[in-house]
């Protein structure tokens, strides 16, 4: 009776760790997909600031090498 138990006991927790495991790979897929979309908004934003930092930087030296 002990090994019909078992079984029992072993197939419910087969079943909880595949729906744990299902469940784990949809976040982690949702995760990445925040985390690249977080990603490319911040390189979008940083080129357009460093990019006029960057011109003026240069701006400033051609100007500062003339005089």
């Amino acid at each position: 009776m002990g090994s019909v138990f078992s079984a029992i006991g072993r197939g419910i927790n087969a079943i909880i760790s595949a729906i744990a495991g299902v469940i784990m790979t949809i976040v982690s897929a949702i995760t990445t997909v925040i985390v690249t979309i977080f990603d490319v908004i911040m390189d979008i934003l940083c080129c357009r600031c460093c990019g006029s930092r960057r011109r003026s930087f240069r701006g400033r030296r051609r100007g500062a090498a003339t005089y």
